[in-house]
């Protein structure tokens, strides 16, 4: 089984972190996830993070640094997640994969029915003194 490469933000905002929840319709539709999306070919991980959040939601934000890379197998495709820190610059918020949005503190993150992969970032956001 291939793996498909996956990016994904952590948006800082003050003390807050952004979830997004997936339209029903859309793979792991009904949960919530860091935004992103998958790397092109020949792409760089924070172009391809910056491409993702500016499709999918019209955010623009400032990358900061990689914080923790997961593998994870779901049943039809294994993903390579790799999860960068960044701070929220400004959004017009247009939804595109998503059906709704949510700032949240971070001990509140796993309050929120997360996508697999997502969970094992949230919990070591948790556990992180800072931020």
């Amino acid at each position: 089984m291939d793996t498909v490469r996956v990016v994904c933000g952590i948006i800082f905002k003050e003390d807050k972190i952004l979830l997004c929840r997936r339209k029903a319709e859309k793979p792991l539709g009904g949960y919530w996830e860091f935004p992103g999306g998958k790397v092109e070919p020949n792409e760089s991980e924070s172009d391809a993070l910056m491409r993702e959040l500016k499709e999918e939601l019209s955010v623009k934000v400032e990358i900061q640094k990689h914080f923790k890379t997961i593998f994870h197998k779901y049943q039809q495709v294994q993903i390579e997640l790799i999860a960068y820190c960044c701070k929220f610059i400004q959004a017009d918020f247009t939804l595109t994969e998503h059906d709704a949005i949510q700032w949240v503190k971070k001990i509140e993150l796993l309050s929120f029915d997360l996508a697999q992969a997502d969970i094992p970032i949230a919990k070591a956001l948790i556990a992180l003194k800072q931020y």
